[in-house]
């Protein structure tokens, strides 16, 4: 790890902390809540020891890169902006993009947006889905799962802040509850002061295997500098995302594609996830789709959980290209 590094670049009026290591073609790791760059520890060590350039930022509102006090800095616009400006910093006109959970959202936008720099697409958990122009996404999920659905209770600012910080022990315990879920989805969230709370008299969770101690100190110490509030943003701009990328209604992702699910992915058993990916809407949308891999007994965090086996699927894709 010590070899991992570590430098912060001017893009797109914020100040961006990456990760780097190698050299040859690019790959840029992008990650997702509520997670740092470190997520991606194992495929920058991996992916560069094969000739790769692996690099992963912490996205704005995440880690040591700068958070913006506002929720309207967190739209869609933005966040792609500083990736476009960190590719542009990197002197290449193509990367490799490899993406998990809001990273993943983040990087079909890419896709859609600036298809001439991403030159092929590892996406981790999170399929592509199309705008829907008759109804904003905060208020499908609320009818769909109701107002406990967890994207509908981090809507309002201050309000999941103030019981994450009810739990006591920092942010360490809210990352340990996160982290270590397996329940299938969707993810409805325990009434309000509970969210993150061990019962009475229960230890908290244990961590899983593919997660340290350290691993959970060094992101946590990141979230007790900062908070939770950035992170958060990327949930609240979800509608003004809708109503900024009325334009791209419609729109086809035109990039070659490998998508990776665990079955026990939180993402994946929500209703209706596994019959989109597998019944043919996916590859409506994402044309240049060309595989579906679905890994057995594997969660939500797949690329921590089964890291080896993630990073021989992103090499055997992108050198294809």
């Amino acid at each position: 790890m010590d070899t991992i590094q570590h430098r912060t670049v001017s893009v797109n009026g914020i100040n961006m902390h990456v990760a780097e290591k190698g050299e040859g073609p690019i790959v840029l790791f992008i990650h997702g809540f509520p997670e740092l760059w470190y997520t991606w520890r194992h495929q920058i060590l991996g992916l560069s020891s094969l000739g790769y350039r692996a690099v992963a930022p912490d996205l704005r509102g995440y880690g040591d890169s700068d958070s913006p006090d506002s929720i309207s800095s967190y739209s869609v616009m933005h966040i792609v902006g500083d990736l476009v400006a960190l590719v542009e910093s990197l002197g290449v006109k193509q990367v490799f993009v490899v993406a998990h959970d809001w990273g993943a959202i983040i990087a079909w936008s890419l896709c859609l947006f600036r298809a001439d720099i991403v030159k092929a697409f590892v996406c981790l958990s999170v399929p592509f889905r199309p705008r829907n122009p008759m109804m904003k996404p905060v208020e499908t999920f609320r009818k769909v799962f109701g107002d406990d659905y967890y994207i509908c209770r981090f809507q309002n600012p201050g309000e999941i802040e103030e019981e994450m910080a009810e739990v006591g022990a920092k942010a360490k315990a809210v990352l340990q509850s996160i982290l270590t879920t397996r329940n299938p989805g969707p993810l409805i969230l325990p009434p309000k002061g509970q969210a993150f709370k061990a019962r009475p008299g229960s230890p908290p969770p244990p961590l899983p295997s593919w997660l340290s101690e350290q691993d959970l100190s060094y992101v946590a110490s990141k979230y007790e500098q900062k908070g939770f509030t950035g992170p958060l943003n990327y949930y609240r701009s979800m509608d003004l995302n809708w109503e900024l990328t009325a334009p791209w209604t419609g729109m086809e992702v035109k990039v070659p594609v490998k998508y990776i699910v665990g079955d026990a992915d939180i993402v994946y058993t929500t209703p209706g996830v596994k019959e989109y990916v597998n019944g043919g809407d996916f590859k409506k949308n994402v044309p240049f789709l060309q595989e579906v891999v679905i890994m057995e007994g594997v969660a939500h965090f797949l690329n921590q959980e089964k890291p080896e086996e993630i990073n021989t699927h992103i090499l055997n894709f992108i050198k294809k290209f």
